[in-house]
């Protein structure tokens, strides 16, 4: 198990939405520290003010694409708030719901570099001391399109492909090496939190913000591995596997799920 309690938690992107949201609940759980890191400067204010009555919370502006700055904030971090015990890599964006060829390379290279890339610098500058110490916790926020091609999210689907990847596989390897350092993944579908605003889902609902940060947080609790909120993971991937593919995609179809994109606005 995995205590709440006394520990020091870095959310990034926990200013807005469920990182907000999760953040709270760890402090009301008796999280030692509380450490935001977001982009927004004025989101990180209010929430700093809002939650000073249950605990001690401590935010920093970053953009975390930028490998050197996330470096650097992660020593200053330390420093003043002390070891990380509990990473929750929250942060990610989408920035249209185009098909791949109207994308711009921008568009890419920012989707990638901060729903990809940037968990894994992040998690480089946690891991190590958690190691030493034999004691900490990561969880990463990827979503259930990294399970399912969803068309007119291609290249957030593929930024979260490369996360689940990734993760599971740092799972494996601490397993390996019976660390007591552990790894939970969480695949969401959609969240009723802005950054999805105009998705319509015709059978599966929209999840609420509330609900999947509890789930969130138990998860972290219980040392849980994977999980996919609301389809099971293990229910999606035995899909994958009996269903031909043209079956699959008659089945998404009858879902709405292929079609959950065609009136996205998103958060401005």
């Amino acid at each position: 198990m995995t205590k709440i309690k006394g520990n020091c938690i870095l959310i990034t992107g926990g200013a807005s939405g469920i990182g907000r949201l999760m953040g709270r609940i760890a402090l009301e759980k008796g999280a030692r520290q509380l450490v935001i890191w977001d982009i927004n400067q004025a989101s990180i204010e209010s929430t700093e003010q809002e939650f000073s009555t249950l605990g001690n919370v401590k935010g920093y502006r970053i953009d975390i694409s930028d490998s050197n700055a996330v470096v650097e904030t992660f020593a200053k971090t330390t420093k003043e708030c002390g070891n990380i015990d509990i990473l929750i890599n929250c942060a990610g964006i989408i920035t249209s719901n185009r098909h791949f060829a109207e994308m711009s390379q921008q568009e890419i290279d920012r989707t990638i570099a901060i729903n990809s890339v940037a968990p894994m610098t992040i998690a480089l500058q946690a891991l190590p001391p958690m190691l030493e110490r034999n004691h900490g916790h990561i969880c990463n926020i990827a979503s259930a399109a990294g399970f399912i091609a969803n068309p007119k999210m291609s290249v957030y689907a593929a930024s979260k492909w490369a996360m689940i990847g990734w993760s599971d596989s740092l799972r494996v390897e601490l397993q390996e090496a019976k660390s007591n350092v552990h790894i939970t993944t969480i695949a969401p579908y959609y969240i009723n939190t802005g950054m999805f605003d105009g998705v319509r889902s015709r059978i599966i609902p929209i999840l609420k913000p509330e609900w999947v940060a509890k789930r969130i947080i138990k998860a972290i609790e219980s040392n849980k591995k994977i999980s996919s909120y609301p389809l099971g993971y293990h229910l999606i991937r035995i899909l994958q596997a009996v269903l031909p593919l043209r079956a699959l995609d008659l089945l998404c179809k009858v879902l709405g799920i292929y079609n959950a994109l065609d009136h996205f606005k998103g958060r401005k």
